[in-house]
Parts: structure tokens; C-alpha cells; sequence
């Protein structure tokens, strides 16, 4: 008999699964099994859940869970009285038909409760709800569980005759699955999934498994028995740990070198193991004459490699492999690896040497032969609006010394996708054209921006290192930008084929981060220019709609380096031209904010808006000759003696200062609004009432809209 409460194991035995989904599915597994059967009272609040994903399994041990959820009490709404009850207080038709529905009888009316709902009294009863049995509600917490499961393709395959149940002939699931084991405590739970019935057995590694059926015989069991009769880690991430801790090991005892830091690598290679061993191999020192880059794509892409680095990450002609089996003789498997490893390489050799035969300025014509996209023409065409719009950025930056270098590097820069090794390793692009560029007799700054153009690739990632890259990468992006929008190629929802958010990011971060004064309105507008007619002809619209797109992102960076809406708000609602002042505004309205006159000037700021707004098409100025109340004039004495301070400041770009200044106006505008009518009957008296406080919104809203901040 199954015991009232105890930990529960479920694990699906299957062939190997997809290693870059592994740990995905196995969290995804577990979890969505472990939240259905806390939502019916089957695992307690504080059970515990452990996660077990292998190349051949998906498993999770939940804690604390019962064979029967408790009983639930609960009220529940019938029907309104007038609807439930006759003129006798008799159920009506519809009330006996609703609790015949509920399992109740007619025994029941007299327990009914009545109370009120809203705006009319309502008929309420109180009932018991069963809980749910542990093999129902795992049966429908395992169904939910599969279904749920991010499987981006299913395949469809057949059951064995001896595995079938009632019904079942063909599954559709990620891998063909051969087991299913159940149990709670020591005892099997009857549910079935996938045409197979659970039981308490599994298999444990393919080759160095004990026994080829392994029995558990309790649920707690499951981990200790893999790992000594089954030879397999289950836990994913016990067996990364392992991983990485053979792969620290082995490079110490080498000496002088680590293994390269990739994560990414690191899953991917726990995902196909079950038995890690890491083992030293090595190639021929000739190889390393090829760039780096090449020979570590090739060993980490196409064989899972660990490439060895020295103190200056130089790389060594060392590597680590991560082995699925142990032997007593490892030299075996050494061996092998280093066979596999050798054509690899020799390819990438004969890749690099082969290239340097060609310069890049040879195959600038071939870049006519390759289509970019078929609204926009060739690569050669994209290359001749990228140059001519580096050439513009160039010299807005007012550095003309700049020029012959920025339209080198931009003719050049895409050329490298005509080479061998681009042609196999597209990641290298840019990278080995900054290779070849060096081979040619370039320089150093025109051979950084070719291997830099394509920069910022992702998150975090660290800008070109010198202006001339930079100018080309921001040439690239715009023009990327530019045309897509032009022709309607917009993202929508997570879709973003052309990467578009991850261009305007770039935009974003070269021009705060480099510091860059340029105007985003007059890079936009130069962006255009460069398409002669090729896209929307309307460029007023394309230029706003791709400047708001680019906004919408600095917004979304500004909230994850914690700027408060209000403060980011306060600054883009005046669309500065010049994103690197974007810091230097938010850090003076939060300093700002942070002054006891903030939200009197900034309610107050609010308030001249609106007024104005309400004013729209009136002609204001201001005569000193037509001031009447001593707050006014003595307002505008104010505004004589701080607003030339504040605007000094502005220009100066001190604006936290301004800001500062301005805060000197707090208890004249109070004042004002105390002792001032502005909306006077004389039309004389009111337009200069109204031209003084033009005057007085346009000297506040400089640095940023403070009426943002109002509460």
C-alpha cells in the first residue's frame, strides 16, 4: 500500500535528445510537474523539487507529497433568490437542476444561504470538494507537463508491440521514449504517458552501465543509483560542475594555460554527456600560424573542443576533449580526437592561405554579384551608401583627417564575405577582414574598423576602438536601419530578422558612450539622403517613425540602468538632439528632484503649460509698462536676475547647475499664481501676462520637461 505521504520520482528513459534544448526541457519538464501538483494540494507549499536532465532522460523528484489532497471546504454562488426560490419558498426548476449538477439533493435547499450580491440577494451554499487522488492528478499533471514542454519539432514514430496500450499505436514526441518510471516512496504510481505504462526500472549509460536494467527501488534512491550502478550524473547540473571542475583540473596540471571561458559550450557539452572524462589532446604547433579565431571556431563549433589559452589568451596547440566514457587506456580516445581534429584545422589552414592570395580591394567588384535584399539592391550597392554616409559622419565630426581612412575601411568592409573562410565560418566576418586587411599593407585604424564595423554584436559587447571604426559601424547600422524602415521591414512582436533593435542599440551606445557630438535628426536625414529615392518617398514620416523607434530603445536602456520613468520622461519629451547629453540631463533632474523646491516648480511647470497650451495662437510679449501686481513685477525682477545665470549654465552644459539656479524661483512663482490673474479681461494686460510666462517655460524646460515630475 502507498504510504500517505512521501517523495515522488518521475523520469521519462528516451534516445538522446537535442543538446542545446537539454537543460530547457528538463526545467521546463519539472517545473510545470511540480506547480500542477502543488495546485491541487498533492505537493505541500514547501516541497522541494530537484531537477535531473541527461542525454537520455528527463527526470524530477518532488518532496512531500501526499496520496490524497484534502478535503476543501467551499462557498458557492447558485443563483439570484427571485431566480433559485418560488413565491413558497420552493426551489424552482432551475435551482434543483443546478444542484443535481453539484451532486446535491433536494435535502439541501433547507442549508442554503442567502446574501446579498451585488444589488440583489443571492443564494449561496456551502459544499465539500473532494481531493484529488494521486493517480488522477499526476495523470493530468504529467499530461500537462509533456504538452507544455518547449519542443520546437516533434517527430512521429512507432510503439513496440510489448509497450503499447489500449488505443496507442504511434507517438509524436521530441525522441522516441522507451520508459517511464513512477514511483512515490517505494511504490509504483499506475499513470502512463506516451503509449507506455510506469514502472520502477530504467537504463543507466549506453557502455559502462552496470546492468542494462537498473531497478529503483525508492524514489530517494534515484540520484546514488544512477551514479553507481547506471555510471550516469543525472543532475545537469552536478554534471556541469563536474565538468568544469575536470577541465580547471587538467589545465592546472598542465601549467601556464586555461580553458577557454564559453558557456555556451560548457551546456552544450554537458547536454551530450553522462559520464564526463576530460582528457589533454594536441595538434601540430604549424596550425597555430592560422588566426586564432579560426582554429577555436572550428574546434569549439564542429567537435565541442576546449581550447587551451596562456596567460595572454593567446591560444596553445593544447585542447581539452570531455569524454563520454572512462577506459584504463586513454590513448585510445586521445588519439582518435587528435585524428579528427588534424583535417579541421589543415581546412582552415588552406582556407587562410588560399584568401591571402586575393587582396580585399580585388574583390570589391564581386560584391555587385551578391544580393542584399531585393528592394535594396547588392552588397556592392549597400557598400556605396555606407561609404558615402561614413564620409557625411565623418565630417559633421568636423575631423576631415578622418576621411580617406573612414571610406577605406567602409569600400572595404563587407569584402570579406567573398572570402573561403567567411564562406564557411560566417561568425568570422569582419574579424578575418581586419586579418587580410593587415596582409594587404593597411593600416592598423582602417584594419580595426573593418574587424570592428559589425560591433556592438550583442549585449554587452564592447564598441570599435577607434574613430574611424567607429564612424563605419554607425555608417552600417543607420544604413541598416535606414532601409529597412524605408521599404516597411519593421519588427513586430519578437520578430526581428535584421536585427534592428540590436542596430538602434548600437546607435544609441556609440553615440553616449563615445561621446559623440552629432545631431540623431541630421543623422537620420543624412541616413536618407544616401538612398537616392530607393525607399519611402515620404522622408519627413520615415525619419520620425525610425527616430521614435530609436527612442523607444534608449528609453528601455535608461529603465534597466534604473532611471526612473518620471526622470526619463523629463528629458526625451524634448527629443534632445544630442543622445550623449542624455546622461548629463537625467543626472541633473535627479539631483534637481531631489531639492525641497522640485515639486512646488514642477507642479507649478505643469500648470504655465497648460495654461499655454489653452493660449495656443495668441501673440505674447512683455512690457514692463503693463505690470499691475507687485508678484508679477516681482517675478519678473527674478527672472531678470537668475534666468541669464541658468542659461549661461545651460550653454556651458553644466545642467545640473541650471537646473539648481532655477530652483531660485520657487517662492517668486508661488507668489505669482497667489496674487496673479492671468487670464485678465484686457487683452493688452493678458497677452503680456502670458508672454511672461513663455518666457519664464522656455528657460525651465531647457534641460528637461519638469512638469514630468509633477505628482
Amino acid at each position: 500500500m502507498m504510504t500517505q505521504n512521501a517523495n515522488l520520482l518521475v523520469e521519462i528513459f528516451v534516445e538522446e535528445l537535442p543538446p542545446k534544448a537539454l537543460n530547457q526541457l528538463g526545467e521546463a519538464f519539472a517545473s510545470v510537474l511540480h506547480q500542477n501538483l502543488k495546485a491541487v494540494g498533492l505537493a505541500s507549499t514547501t516541497s522541494q523539487l530537484q531537477v535531473f536532465a541527461s542525454p537520455r532522460r528527463l527526470a524530477a523528484h518532488i518532496s512531500d507529497v501526499v496520496k490524497r489532497a484534502k478535503d476543501v471546504q467551499i462557498v458557492q454562488k447558485l443563483m439570484p433568490v427571485s431566480v433559485g426560490l418560488d413565491q413558497s419558498g420552493q426551489a424552482t426548476p432551475a435551482l434543483q437542476k443546478k444542484l443535481q449538477a453539484l451532486g446535491l439533493d433536494g435535502s439541501t435547499i433547507s442549508q442554503l444561504k442567502q446574501k446579498m450580491d451585488g444589488k440583489s440577494m443571492t443564494l449561496f451554499v456551502d459544499s465539500v470538494v473532494k481531493g484529488v487522488e494521486l493517480q488522477a492528478g499526476l495523470q493530468k499533471a504529467l499530461e500537462e507537463s509533456l504538452s507544455k514542454l518547449p519542443i520546437p519539432k516533434l517527430m512521429t514514430y512507432q510503439l513496440e508491440k510489448d509497450c503499447e496500450l489500449p488505443g496507442w499505436s504511434s507517438v509524436r514526441f521530441v525522441r522516441p521514449v522507451h520508459g517511464l518510471l513512477v514511483l512515490h516512496g517505494s511504490d509504483v504510481v499506475d499513470v502512463h504517458a506516451l503509449g507506455l505504462k510506469a514502472g520502477n526500472t530504467t537504463q543507466g549509460h549506453r557502455f559502462e552501465s552496470l546492468k542494462h536494467v537498473i531497478m529503483i527501488e525508492h524514489a530517494d534512491d534515484y540520484s546514488d543509483v544512477m551514479a553507481q550502478e547506471g555510471a550516469v550524473i543525472a543532475s545537469f547540473a552536478k554534471r556541469r560542475e563536474e565538468i568544469h571542475s575536470q577541465l580547471n583540473l587538467a589545465a592546472k596540471q598542465i601549467g601556464g594555460v586555461k580553458p577557454i571561458d564559453d558557456e555556451a559550450l560548457l551546456n552544450e557539452v554537458t547536454a551530450l554527456v553522462e559520464r564526463p572524462k576530460v582528457m589533454v589532446c594536441s595538434f601540430e604547433k604549424e596550425f597555430l600560424s592560422v588566426p586564432q579565431e579560426c582554429l577555436i571556431l572550428t574546434m569549439k563549433t564542429n567537435q565541442k573542443y576546449f581550447p587551451l589559452l596562456d596567460a595572454t589568451n593567446r591560444l596553445t596547440h593544447q585542447f581539452l576533449v570531455v569524454s563520454n566514457i572512462n577506459p584504463s587506456d586513454p590513448s585510445a580516445v586521445i588519439g582518435g580526437n587528435e585524428r579528427v581534429v588534424r583535417p579541421r584545422l589543415a581546412d582552415a589552414k588552406f582556407f587562410f592561405d588560399q584568401d591571402r592570395k586575393k587582396t580585399l580591394a580585388s574583390r570589391i567588384d564581386g560584391l555587385k554579384q551578391v544580393v542584399y535584399h531585393n528592394k535594396l539592391g547588392t552588397q556592392g550597392d549597400r557598400m556605396l551608401r555606407v561609404k558615402a554616409l561614413a564620409t557625411k559622419i565623418a565630417k559633421m565630426l568636423g575631423e576631415d583627417a578622418l576621411v580617406a581612412s573612414v571610406e577605406s575601411a567602409a569600400r572595404l568592409a563587407k569584402t570579406d564575405l567573398l572570402t573561403d573562410m567567411v564562406g564557411e565560418f560566417p561568425e568570422l566576418q569582419g574579424i578575418m577582414g581586419g586579418y587580410y586587411a593587415r596582409h594587404d599593407g593597411l593600416s592598423d585604424a582602417v584594419a580595426w574598423a573593418i574587424e570592428d564595423h559589425y560591433k556592438p554584436r550583442f549585449a554587452g559587447d564592447e564598441l570599435p576602438r577607434h574613430t574611424v571604426g567607429v564612424v563605419v559601424a554607425l555608417a552600417d547600422k543607420l544604413e541598416t536601419l535606414m532601409g529597412m524602415f524605408g521599404i516597411g521591414n519593421l519588427p513586430s512582436g519578437e520578430k526581428d530578422p535584421f536585427a534592428l533593435r540590436r542596430h538602434a542599440l548600437g546607435v544609441i551606445r556609440m553615440l553616449v558612450e563615445k561621446n559623440l557630438n552629432l545631431s540623431l535628426n541630421e543623422l537620420l536625414h543624412e541616413a536618407y539622403s544616401v538612398f537616392g529615392g530607393l525607399v519611402h518617398a515620404d522622408e519627413a514620416q520615415v525619419v520620425e517613425q525610425l527616430r521614435s523607434f530609436i527612442e523607444d530603445r534608449l528609453a528601455g536602456q535608461l529603465r534597466e540602468q534604473a532611471y526612473g520613468a518620471k526622470e526619463i520622461d523629463a528629458v526625451l519629451a524634448l527629443k534632445p538632439e544630442l543622445l550623449c547629453d542624455v546622461p548629463k540631463r537625467l543626472s541633473a533632474v535627479r539631483t534637481f528632484s531631489m531639492l525641497s523646491q522640485a515639486p512646488a516648480l514642477a507642479a507649478a511647470n505643469k500648470r504655465i503649460g497648460n495654461i499655454l497650451k489653452k493660449a495656443e495662437g495668441v501673440v505674447a510679449v512683455v512690457n514692463e509698462q503693463l505690470f499691475q501686481e507687485s508678484a508679477e513685477k516681482n517675478l519678473y525682477a527674478q527672472m531678470q536676475l537668475i534666468l541669464p545665470k541658468a542659461d549661461a549654465l545651460f550653454q556651458s552644459g553644466d545642467y545640473t547647475a541650471c537646473l539648481q539656479t532655477l530652483a531660485g524661483l520657487r517662492e517668486s512663482v508661488d507668489a505669482y499664481f497667489d496674487g496673479v490673474m492671468v487670464n485678465a479681461p484686457e487683452e493688452n494686460l493678458r497677452n503680456n501676462r502670458l508672454g511672461q510666462l513663455q518666457l519664464l517655460h522656455n528657460s525651465m524646460n531647457r534641460v528637461a520637461d519638469l512638469s514630468s515630475l509633477a505628482t
